[in-house]
């Protein structure tokens, strides 16, 4: 048994101060002052004690691409960074399409995760919009989320027959919105301002949301779950927001990267991403989607990429910034302590219980007495740069080299075993 002394836990939304005594199986007691002469005391002092974030969107690149990242770094950078499950986007090869790929890719994940681990299975076979996967196979295992990011499902029919599928298991569709029609081959940012200036071709908003639209006309018919991944547009927040109005049992998520910046931020292949950073009017709208309840939650598209292919510039680039390690930092620093524009429990809301809540995530997402022994330890006061060259992720590919910022993870806790502790030669 562990005991957690001198620290404020996040209880109720609120920072007090309190002891948490726990094990391997989960969290036994929260009290002003817990007796337990024989538990193995954990001094928290001067820190923060928080339930372990929570991220729905991860790429691992593991396996296929084992030079951007692996199981192992990609669950050590997650720990890092504080999350103690993520969940992993099935764009890697072989395809988790199919029943004996997904049992070896489970094996996999056992053997090397340091965090909790939950894999997505494919919404089609090898993500082409050909066939449904068998999602009653899927779900037999305990997959329940299906989802083909990097691309957007082609066309209304196959969406149409994945979202019955899915309804039979009671599954959800997490949805990459992306209408190719819209966008040209090089284009690679916003349409906007900034393309312009940099004489890049910019790929429209309505690329985004002309697709999310035509699925959540379909889960109103259908009834099916669905929950649409990194929305970057002020009209994909007006259609979320419409069709919760309706009644459709659907969800959104936001990025870090979409709600710290914009298209005029963008300096070169380490602003890449898909969706693009659009304007700040967008920018704008997703904060605020996020602060009225429309958009359910933050996550972060983890997207490691080898640094050389980082360096092919803005139209050769592959899109994606890493984002694990410094998410809740830069977050924390932003919108809590400089802007005061959420507080700590709601952005902790936002990346740990909100997701538990939609994914149905059982005793995950907040401190409380039966619930795992996921948790993490942060310092919200002091101030240090970020330095990608001490990211645990093998991707370095990140916009925010260099900023400074509070809100750093001291330890990480998954299952009542600490999976990370801070070394001071980090902040050297």
């Amino acid at each position: 048994m562990k005991l957690i002394k001198n620290g404020y836990l996040l209880l109720d939304n609120e920072l007090k101060k309190a002891e948490m005594l726990f094990d391997e199986t989960g969290i036994k007691q929260i009290a002003e002052h817990i007796d337990d002469t024989e538990a193995e005391v954990i001094d928290a002092a001067g820190h923060a004690v928080l339930p372990g974030l929570i991220d729905a969107h991860v790429h691992l690149r593991e396996p296929g691409y084992t030079h951007k990242e692996t199981i192992q770094s990609g669950t050590k950078a997650a720990a890092h960074g504080g999350f103690t499950t993520i969940m992993a986007m099935p764009n890697v090869i072989p395809y988790p399409d199919n029943v004996d790929t997904m049992t070896a890719y489970l094996a996999k994940i056992k053997q090397d995760a340091l965090v909790h681990v939950l894999p997505y299975a494919c919404i089609t076979k090898g993500e082409a919009s050909k066939e449904v996967v068998d999602m009653k196979g899927l779900s037999a295992m305990g997959i329940h989320a299906f989802s083909d990011d990097g691309v957007g499902v082609a066309t209304a029919e196959m969406m149409k027959q994945a979202m019955q599928a899915c309804k039979e298991v009671d599954g959800m569709i997490v949805a990459h919105t992306e209408d190719m029609r819209y966008r040209r081959p090089k284009a690679c940012m916003h349409e906007g301002i900034r393309n312009q200036e940099l004489h890049l071709l910019g790929i429209p908003s309505a690329c985004e949301y002309a697709q999310m639209k035509r699925d959540l006309d379909l889960a109103k018919a259908i009834g099916c779950r669905y929950h649409v991944c990194h929305m970057s547009a002020k009209e994909s927040v007006a259609y979320l927001k419409e069709y919760k109005a309706l009644g459709v049992d659907c969800s959104g998520e936001v990025t870090t990267h979409h709600l710290l910046l914009n298209e005029m931020d963008v300096e070169g292949p380490n602003h890449k991403m898909n969706p693009p950073l659009r304007s700040e009017e967008d920018r704008q709208a997703l904060i605020q989607g996020l602060l009225d309840g429309t958009i359910d939650f933050i996550a972060n598209d983890h997207a490691p990429h080898a640094e050389a292919e980082k360096q092919k510039g803005m139209e050769e680039a592959p899109f994606g910034i890493v984002a694990l390690e410094t998410a809740f930092p830069l977050l924390y620093t932003k919108f809590v302590k400089e802007e005061k524009r959420f507080t700590l429990g709601q952005l902790v809301y936002w990346m740990s219980e909100a997701v538990a809540k939609r994914f149905r995530l059982k005793r995950k997402g907040k401190l409380a007495v039966g619930y795992d022994a996921d948790f993490i330890l942060v310092d919200l006061e002091s101030y240090h740069k970020v330095d990608k060259d001490k990211f645990y992720s093998k991707g370095k590919n990140t916009p925010f080299d260099g900023v400074e910022a509070a809100g750093w993870v001291i330890q990480t806790f998954c299952n009542g075993t600490c999976v990370y502790e801070h070394k001071k030669e980090e902040f050297a």
